[in-house]
């Protein structure tokens, strides 16, 4: 059912993959989420989805390999196969709205969710600045696509190999001396990335979302895995989110969470163990 129709390497270790997915990609909102499984023995991987289009029934994911699952998926699944089961869209949608001129921050593999999002505020009538970040120039991806879907685009390398050299957070504080009137900032990408530029939003008072799919694991609300306080309350990532408000964010709690599989995930990276979080005990 979930054929492979599409696939390309965008950089090192980031495979862009399309399947058809109908009934997903006709309701399909920016912000929302897939639960993927490669074979009926393979774990369910979270992953944003990055674009759709309701005439063809596509959807597409844009993926890291960073584990058993994702390098079997990048390495075995080719044009023309399937995949055993797609479930979604999941999760609360984006909020859109009018709110006049919003940042939207994209970091590393940040920056596919993050297109979705941009259309979706430019649409609605915002003035849409992107940032988008990679460690390098040759990690760089979907820069035009950013670019068509924003007012202006800001691009930075942490070596300055192109663009404004530094992180995103450098350039959103340069563009706040520019910019004072950002009625809201949007950061997806690693943790450490969306703790910084909530933290650097905090004292001028504008309002910032961030996404936490990364510590998702059942997507549905059952497991409990990414359960985090968010303003003093504890949150589902998967059903009350993936947006939250990164000023009410507990990142301590979430740096624990971003933790908690890595020996098995190791594991199963290093043997033939088949990952089965929280079915199959292999800690010793």
């Amino acid at each position: 059912m979930f054929e492979i129709t599409a696939k390309k390497t965008l950089a090192e270790g980031v495979v862009e993959m399309t399947f058809k997915a109908p009934r997903i990609a006709k309701v399909h909102k920016p912000g929302q989420f897939c639960m993927v499984m490669n074979d009926e023995d393979s774990e369910r991987i979270p992953l944003t989805i990055a674009d759709s289009d309701a005439k063809t029934g596509e959807v597409t994911i844009v993926f890291l390999i960073v584990g058993r699952s994702t390098f079997e998926l990048a390495s075995k699944y080719n044009v023309g196969d399937t995949l055993f089961s797609v479930v979604g869209p999941l999760g609360t949608p984006t909020h859109i709205e009018k709110f006049g001129k919003v940042v939207v921050i994209g970091g590393g593999l940040g920056v596919a969710p993050i297109y979705p999002i941009c259309k979706g505020l430019k649409e609605a009538g915002n003035e849409v600045i992107s940032i988008i970040g990679f460690r390098s120039k040759g990690l760089m991806f979907w820069k035009e696509m950013i670019e068509k879907a924003s007012t202006r685009t800001i691009v930075t390398t942490d070596d300055g190999t192109f663009g404004m050299k530094g992180f995103v957070t450098t350039a959103l504080e340069k563009l706040r001396g520019e910019e004072p009137d950002i009625a809201r900032v949007i950061a997806i990408g690693p943790p450490v990335m969306m703790k910084a530029a909530a933290e650097m939003t905090r004292p001028w008072g504008i309002p910032t979302w961030v996404s936490l799919n990364t510590i998702m694991v059942d997507g549905t609300g059952m497991c409990g895995g990414c359960r985090l306080e968010v303003g003093g309350q504890t949150k589902f990532v998967c059903v009350d989110g993936p947006d939250f408000d990164g000023h009410l964010v507990n990142w301590d709690e979430m740096a624990i969470r971003m933790k908690v599989y890595g020996y098995e995930e190791k594991h199963a990276v290093e043997t033939d163990h088949e990952c089965k979080i929280g079915l199959t005990p292999v800690r010793k």
